[in-house]
């Protein structure tokens, strides 16, 4: 049963202004809305929800099942204050929204949540921007911010009619995104209106990106894009178990993706930033080396592989290319180093890292620098791994700010 609505606000109701129709925008403006707020949102492109609907199309992953402690920790150093954020607007929290919305959801297998098969992204979206209109929220599209004007107002120009006019609401929400996907709005452009007031910025790098390698001419016509699955990575002390993709500019997949800050960190700093490959991860290492140590004077790699540990190909090729014919074998089958020169570049990236580091704001979420601006989204400083992470963060930070303005 859909819940009953609050009235519309009054005209004279408090103004505020969401800049950016992403995930933290729409969710803040919705929470504003519900507590008798005017709001309007404002959206540089055509349509809200354009990066929200571009990574519904790898599989539309809402949230994760995680537990409350293990779900703060994946956002790193963010975690102390994600912990709050994640108790003030939970999974669960998340799970009950869209099932208001019509949307129900399922945990998978993997501990990700989805909505049920006969749902997709732009099917909640529209259902959202329902919920948005009825409550009397007001979605300016096309409509580009220009920066800050005195001490609460915003710049604005219309790309559909070219008129520039200024806005003073009473508290702002800026919800841009971070720079990864640009061609969905999140261009990293507000960066420059930030640093004009001095507030600190971060730069922006590729998170949750492929890792770039310098295979050989005869290794990239060989071997294409090949999964390798049911295998380990570890990078920087840190292991994830999944399926990773090889291609012809290196690899990418959960694991690879996971892994990101570990790359850059090494790559940073000038050093080696080697990604070790553990094609047998369920054995233990003494019964790798005893199955290796049965290998038979003049089989040949390939047929011994097979026989002994039901790798086929692309494996043979791939020890061949990175290993080398007198690395030992256990070792090239538990921890094979795979040399990663560089990380795929920003645009193709997923999430970036970088953004108004968490120095710029208070416990609120609003900007020292600005009295009653606040920020939300991947603007801020967090990084987070797919699988339902990215979007939640999105969403409790957007949570976060309205209850900021609300109380």
């Amino acid at each position: 049963m859909q819940p009953a609505f609050s009235a519309l606000p009054a005209a004279a109701a408090p103004l505020v202004a969401i800049v950016g129709g992403g995930p933290a925008g729409l969710l803040a403006a919705q929470r504003l809305a519900e507590a008798g707020y005017r709001v309007r949102v404002f959206e540089q492109k055509a349509t809200v929800g354009r990066k929200f609907l571009v990574a519904g199309h790898g599989g539309f992953n809402l949230t994760h099942g995680e537990d409350a402690a293990a779900f703060a920790e994946r956002y790193g150093a963010a975690q102390p204050f994600f912990a709050q954020a994640l108790a003030h607007f939970s999974p669960t929290d998340l799970r009950q929204w869209a099932a208001e919305l019509g949307i129900a959801t399922f945990v998978g297998s993997s501990g990700r949540v989805f909505p049920e098969a006969r749902h997709k992204p732009a099917d909640l979206l529209r259902a959202w921007l329902r919920r948005l209109g009825e409550l009397g929220v007001e979605i300016k599209t096309r409509h580009r911010w220009l920066g800050f004007a005195g001490a609460t107002g915003l710049r604005f120009v219309n790309e559909a009619s070219g008129d520039q006019y200024t806005v003073e609401p009473a508290a702002t929400v800026l919800a841009l995104g971070g720079a990864s996907w640009p061609q969905t709005g999140s261009d990293g452009h507000w960066t420059q209106f930030l640093a004009a007031i001095g507030v600190r910025c971060q730069p922006f790098a590729p998170s949750n990106c492929g890792a770039e390698v310098a295979w050989s001419a005869f290794f990239k016509e060989k071997v294409g894009r090949t999964p390798l699955k049911n295998i380990a990575l570890s990078c920087g002390g840190h292991t994830v178990r999944g399926e990773i993709l090889l291609t012809a500019y290196g690899v990418e997949g959960t694991p690879v993706y996971a892994l990101t800050p570990q790359v850059r960190a090494a790559l940073v700093q000038g050093q080696p930033a080697p990604l070790y490959l553990n094609l047998k991860p369920d054995l233990p290492p003494a019964e790798v080396e005893r199955r290796v140590a049965r290998r038979k004077a003049g089989e040949s790699l390939a047929s011994f592989l097979s026989s002994a540990f039901s790798l086929k190909a692309p494996v043979p090729t791939l020890l061949r290319e990175l290993a080398g014919p007198a690395a030992d074998l256990a070792t090239s089958l538990t921890a094979l180093p795979i040399p990663v020169g560089g990380l795929r570049p920003l645009a193709e990236a997923i999430s970036s890292a970088g953004g108004v580091a968490f120095s710029e704001v208070d416990e609120n979420l609003m900007l020292r620098q600005r009295p009653g601006t606040y920020l939300a989204g991947e603007m801020l400083d967090w990084e987070a791994p797919t699988g339902g992470y990215l979007l939640q963060g999105c969403f409790s930070t957007g949570a976060w700010a309205a209850k900021s303005i609300s109380n």
